[in-house]
């Protein structure tokens, strides 16, 4: 199940800190002056076994005139209402302001659960100081320094006993690593594939949706989905079964006017979260976005299968025997490092490719369950290893002597070999482009792990 937080509060009290603290990556800019952060930062972070979407928004200034401060504020809003919980920051060192009422109150008419975080919180007196904080009425107060992490764990143990129990890929040990394919078979149990149609807004994801069901109603039926705006429509026709998740909708809000590409890009995360296969959807002539690329990452870190389809190509002009071919390239130079994707050209509106853009949804998806057997998946990768060795590294030849694949949703190699940590990245690249070349595993995550033999 997909769960999102929000980390709201004024200009300035370390948002993007701790969001990079729970990202363990420098992804925010982080900077002394204010108003640093504009556009939303979004990512995946994980406490006590459980993964949970992350959200930095810009600093909260309410009634300002400043144009980046008003959409700023806009995006906030958002971001309180699209969230299951909110992390209020505020800052021990500057103490209690009106910013930080106005932004109280705003969280106050909300119903999401809001758990006030001190921030800069680093020595016993700024925990003194801080007290004043428990003013604002809030349940739940936590102290904390987001720079150095201190306190972040009792912040993030009370976030995660909120979050409903996830289904988590069992450990797999070195034993029933060795039983092969005897354990790949056990985790064989079919279900009915997810598509999430994600993308900008107006690229076409209702057109596309509506092109693929056309008026076929006694075969489609629209069920409300967990995620509030997300619709799922069941497909089963010409023996395909599959369930569409269309991120298209908005909300109208008498309240709060809308900023579509950030609901989009928050709806997006929770359909990846659900779907087996996403199928991001470009438009031709504006091609891929800042956010796509981010979207598309995210997937990919989360082990989702992906399909690329370039929408509105009948609106290209001049249009020559190359064109398609250029323009593929071009986006793979943007996709990679992991650009092993199928990418179709379509038209919603003329319905042209859009089945064959299934049948390469549901390709990707017998992709990402494949399983390979011991025996061959040696044979084939102990070849490649003769064929190219490993770097020596401090004088040690580094010997893979054994492969197989571990059962998982996600497809995963063990290699064991005797120097585990000395495989360098180049090498693993070569790996696994040898496993996507000979098992076809076009459009999936792959992941390798380096075991001691």
């Amino acid at each position: 199940m997909s769960f999102t937080v929000a980390i709201v509060g004024r200009p300035n009290v370390g948002k993007s800190t701790f969001f990079n603290r729970l990202l363990e990556q420098r992804k925010a800019i982080v900077d002394d002056v204010s108003g640093v952060t504009r556009d939303r930062q979004y990512g995946e972070s994980d406490w006590n076994g459980k993964s949970f979407n992350v959200i930095d928004t810009g600093g909260f200034v309410s009634g300002s005139s400043d144009v980046f401060e008003k959409e700023i504020a806009k995006q906030v809003l958002i971001a309180v209402d699209e969230a299951n919980a909110i992390v209020f920051m505020v800052d021990a060192h500057t103490g209690l302001t009106d910013l930080d009422e106005a932004m109280a109150n705003v969280l106050r008419r909300s119903t999401k659960p809001v758990f006030l975080t001190v921030n800069k919180v680093d020595n016993n007196d700024r925990l003194m100081e801080a007290s004043e904080f428990y003013s604002m009425g809030f349940d739940k107060v936590f102290f904390m320094a987001a720079a150095s992490g201190s306190g972040s764990g009792e912040l993030l143990d009370a976030l995660t006993e909120i979050m409903p129990e996830q289904i988590k890929e069992k450990p797999v040990s070195d034993e029933e690593l060795l039983e092969g394919e005897e354990g790949a078979e056990k985790e064989k149990v079919y279900e009915v594939p997810k598509f999430a149609i994600i993308g900008q807004p107006n690229v076409g994801k209702s057109s596309l949706l509506n092109a693929l069901i056309g008026q076929e109603r006694t075969i489609v039926s629209d069920i409300a989905g967990t995620t509030r705006d997300t619709i799922h429509t069941h497909y089963n026709l010409f023996q395909k079964e599959f369930v569409l998740i269309d991120t298209a909708g908005i909300r109208r809000k008498n309240k709060v006017q809308e900023d579509l590409e950030f609901y989009s890009v928050i709806r997006a995360i929770k359909a990846v979260d659900e779907a087996d296969v996403c199928m991001l959807l470009l438009d031709a002539e504006k091609g891929i976005t800042a956010q796509d690329l981010n979207i598309y990452s995210l997937a990919a870190r989360k082990g989702k299968g992906l399909v690329v389809l370039v929408n509105k190509w009948d609106l290209i002009q001049n249009k020559e025997t190359n064109s398609a071919r250029d323009y593929e390239n071009t986006l793979k130079k943007k996709l990679a490092p992991f650009n092993d994707v199928p990418i179709l050209f379509i038209s919603a509106l003329e319905k042209t490719r859009i089945f064959k853009a299934i049948e390469t949804a549901l390709q990707v998806v017998e992709n990402r369950r494949r399983r390979v057997s011991t025996s061959k998946l040696n044979e084939v990768m102990l070849r490649a290893v003769e064929n190219y060795h490993a770097p020596v590294v401090r004088g040690h030849a580094i010997k893979i002597k054994f492969v197989t694949q571990i059962p998982t949703a996600v497809p995963s190699f063990a290699f064991f070999c005797n120097f585990p940590d000395d495989v360098k990245q180049p090498y693993k690249n070569y790996l696994e482009n040898q496993l996507r070349q000979n098992f076809d595993l076009s459009g999936v995550p792959v992941r390798l792990f380096f075991r001691k033999k």
